[in-house]
């Protein structure tokens, strides 16, 4: 699995007008099962994507990101292995949503 971190380097106002692309990018890797979870930062400064694939892979998909292309944002990549999980946590948290 890989965390994709993203830390804007502009104002949220050009964040705001790049959103909506970026949703549909998001949603095309759901769409084929590489994106888990997703979401903004606390303080909204960047944003987490959590992913099923390699470090390999997610480099080059990134790359179709629209905040990526437009360098909206710095993007660190890092690739773990997860060696416990909480099921009932993330049954919880899917209910959420």
């Amino acid at each position: 699995m890989v965390i994709v971190n993203i830390t804007y380097t502009v104002e949220l106002k050009e964040i705001e007008q790049k959103l909506n692309e970026h949703i549909e990018f998001l949603n095309k890797y759901y769409a084929n099962s590489k994106f888990i979870c997703s979401g903004r930062k606390n303080p909204r400064d960047g944003g987490i994507i959590l992913c099923n694939a390699k470090k390999e892979e997610v480099s080059e998909i990134i790359k179709e990101d629209p905040f990526y292309i437009n360098k909206l944002g710095n993007y660190e990549i890092i690739e773990f292995g997860a060696s416990k999980i909480n099921h009932e946590l993330i049954i919880n948290e899917l209910e959420k949503l």
